[in-house]
């Protein structure tokens, strides 16, 4: 759950830097992908290091 909603608000705030930067769908769409995949590793890994205290 917590990968899922680290790549939706990665896309979210990758769209965001990129219109803000100008710039055009090509780009828009990239930092999305780039942003949504950073954000799911990050989120991948608070879920392995949550589950690791937990159990």
């Amino acid at each position: 759950m917590i990968v899922i909603l680290g790549a939706l608000l990665g896309a979210v705030i990758g769209g965001m830097t990129a219109k803000r930067r100008k710039g055009n769908r090509l780009d828009i769409a990239q930092y999305a992908a780039g942003y949504a995949i950073l954000f799911a590793l990050v989120g991948l890994v608070a879920t392995i290091a949550l589950e690791k205290t937990l159990a």
